[in-house]
């Protein structure tokens, strides 16, 4: 293993705004063998906007709900149910709550309609507010 150079007997010693490190860094030490290889491939544009998914309502729900409000998602078109469950587990995740997939819509629980609406858009879906 490589040392890094030590500091002579005269030198003055280093500030206390000096990286300690810099020796390491400038020993030129060969890669890790069990580092990643840098990406051949450049990774495809962020601003690229995904596919027209189509329409969908999101709807505040309370009734028979014990008055707990619930953000329904529904009219997905041609979206499988592993898509849906795929696609309510994100939605979850980002709004900090419940939920579940039901008869083809996905159910949040609470006020979420601004966050769903978001995270569909960047989904490639157009969230309509629908109801009430």
């Amino acid at each position: 293993m490589t040392q890094p150079p030590r500091r002579e007997e005269g030198a003055a010693p280093q500030s206390s705004g000096s990286n300690p490190f810099r020796a390491w860094r400038e020993a030129h030490l060969p890669p890790r063998e069990d580092a990643p290889a840098p990406a051949s491939e450049p990774a495809p544009p962020a601003s690229e906007k995904p596919r027209d998914r189509g329409r969908v309502d999101v709807i505040r729900q309370t009734a028979h709900r014990g008055g707990k409000a619930v953000t329904v998602i529904t009219n997905f078109r041609a979206t499988s149910d592993a898509e849906l469950r795929e696609l309510a587990s994100r939605l979850r995740k980002a709004c900090g709550s419940g939920g579940t997939v039901k008869d083809g819509s996905i159910e949040i629980q609470g006020e979420k309609r601004e966050a769903v609406k978001r995270l569909l858009e960047e989904a490639g879906y157009q969230p309509v507010f629908a109801g009430g």
